[in-house]
């Protein structure tokens, strides 16, 4: 059953480039070489190039305009391992950052890494017991820490900002059914430049989703937000009692916020568009049959110039592209597996040709 590969492309329709992705790895040494990989496929779903580590690998990595990638390790049965690593094409590692990194990060211009790690202790508001919890760094490309983020900290924030009833389904979660890790953040992505809302000013004077804020994710509390960077304040919160288990909201350029809601309690998944100042689904993707489509854990979206939503459906392993309305104009099942890899694929993201041409002239 491993072999699938590209099942659909419409080429008049796809949005056509290079995608990256790779397996989930607990441990590469599991595998016949030892080693994991890091894979960029084209359309037709032929490895335009193979990265290989010798790291878990449970999340993403990011392309990098000079060819290099950058990803985290998780490594959680050796924890010397566990960072932020950059390979070149050559897979050698050029850059690396020792922590206890979770899930997500972001990488600047000029070398700056921001990244969502964890802590793990005790916080009186949350409980007796030991926590995990969120914690943000950003470090310049010389390891100097430049700012600090602790998810504990703001807890009266998201009291705040949510309603009566969506709190007290945090509160239930954090109290009963998540009592360690109450929050299990699983996104970190600043707002880029060019994803501004020109009429947000106009409703209500709010700058909350301003370029440089951060949009996080507390999968553990089916909630979504966004934190202020000039004042380390949670400034929108949304979510308990529509979303289930959700991974990957991030802004889109026209100031929408779109998401993958896995439904891990609901049995269905579906990918949605979000106004986030009115709190209204301007658009989903959901399977005719509901249960054709679902991930309960991992997955991502990714809004494509052309309009289209390339979907990661992590558990099954399976990519597709869908048109606004919903019609799959590329489909791919990952033929490219290795024994002892999990055969999951966290998270995928699609490059135009033309910003992988540094890494094609290095190989």
């Amino acid at each position: 059953m491993a072999e699938r590969g590209v099942l659909t492309h419409d080429r008049k329709r796809a949005w056509q480039g290079y995608t990256l992705y790779s397996e989930s790895w607990e441990d590469p040494k599991a595998s016949p070489d030892g080693k994991g990989e890091i894979l960029l496929i084209d359309m037709d779903g032929e490895i335009i190039h193979r990265w290989y580590v010798e790291t878990a690998l449970q999340s993403f990595a990011r392309l990098l305009p000079n060819g290099n990638i950058v990803y985290p390790t998780r490594d959680r049965s050796d924890i010397m391992k566990a960072g932020l690593r950059e390979l070149d094409p050559q897979s050698n590692v050029v850059w690396s950052y020792h922590c206890r990194i979770d899930h997500d990060f972001a990488v600047f211009d000029d070398g700056r890494v921001v990244m969502h790690t964890i802590r793990d202790h005790m916080w009186p508001q949350l409980g007796k017991e030991l926590k995990r919890c969120p914690y943000m760094v950003e470090i310049s490309r010389d390891k100097e820490l430049l700012w600090e983020w602790h998810g504990e900290h703001h807890l009266d924030e998201l009291r705040d900002l949510l309603p009566e009833d969506g709190w007290e389904h945090v509160a239930k979660r954090i109290r009963e059914e998540f009592r360690f890790d109450w929050a299990h953040n699983n996104t970190l992505q600043i707002i880029p430049p060019n994803a501004t809302w020109e009429t947000e000013r106009e409703l209500d004077g709010s700058t909350r989703f301003r370029p440089g804020n951060i949009v996080f994710s507390y999968r553990s509390l089916d909630v979504i937000g966004a934190i202020d960077r000039r004042t380390s304040e949670i400034v929108w919160a949304w979510g308990p009692g529509v979303i289930d288990g959700q991974h990957k909201p991030h802004m889109l350029p026209n100031g929408n916020i779109m998401l993958f809601d896995n439904g891990t309690l609901r049995g269905f998944s579906r990918v949605i568009e979000l106004n986030p100042l009115t709190e209204k689904i301007v658009w989903e993707y959901r399977s005719q049959d509901p249960t054709d489509f679902f991930s309960p854990y991992i997955s991502g979206g990714q809004r494509l110039p052309n309009g289209n939503t390339l979907i990661c459906e992590g558990n099954k392993a399976h990519l597709f592209e869908v048109t606004h309305d919903g019609q799959i104009v590329w489909d791919f099942v990952n033929p490219h597996r290795k024994p002892g890899a999990l055969g999951s694929i966290y998270r995928c993201e699609r490059y135009p040709e033309s910003y992988c041409k540094a890494l094609l002239a290095r190989t």
